[in-house]
C-alpha cells in the first residue's frame, strides 16, 4: 500500500506561484505513474497533470499547459507540481494520485488564488 501526503498549498495572489509536493510512503513509488487532480467547490474532480514512472513523459490538461510543471524525484519518493501565473480559476483542492483513478489518493491541499 502507498500513502500519499500533499503539502505546499496556501493563499497566493493572481499571477503568483506555488509548488505542491506529494510525499509517498513505501519503496514502490517509482513503480507508479503519478498525477495531480483538483476539485473546486461545486465541480467534479478533474485531471491536471500526469508523470510517467520515470518522469520522462508528462501530460497536462489544456487549462494548465505552459503554466504548471509536474516533476518527480524517485530517490525522495516525492511528486511535485510547480504552478506559475496562477489565476483565480485555478483555486481548488489539489490531490496527488498514484496508479490511476482506482489507485491511491492523498488527502488534498487547498490552493486559494486572490484576484
Amino acid at each position: 500500500q502507498v500513502k500519499l501526503v500533499e503539502s505546499g498549498g496556501g493563499l497566493v495572489q493572481a499571477g503568483g506561484s506555488l509548488r505542491l509536493s506529494c510525499a509517498a510512503s513505501g519503496r514502490t513509488f517509482s513503480r507508479y505513474a503519478m498525477g495531480w487532480f483538483r476539485q473546486a467547490p461545486g465541480k467534479e474532480r478533474e485531471f491536471v497533470a500526469r508523470s510517467s514512472r520515470s518522469g520522462g513523459s508528462t501530460a497536462y490538461a489544456d487549462s494548465v499547459k505552459g503554466r504548471f510543471t509536474i516533476s518527480r524525484d524517485n530517490a525522495k519518493n516525492t511528486l511535485y507540481l510547480h504552478m506559475n501565473s496562477l489565476y483565480p480559476g485555478a483555486a481548488a483542492v489539489y490531490y496527488c494520485n498514484g496508479g490511476g483513478i482506482d489507485g491511491y489518493w492523498g488527502q488534498g491541499t487547498q490552493v486559494t488564488v486572490s484576484s
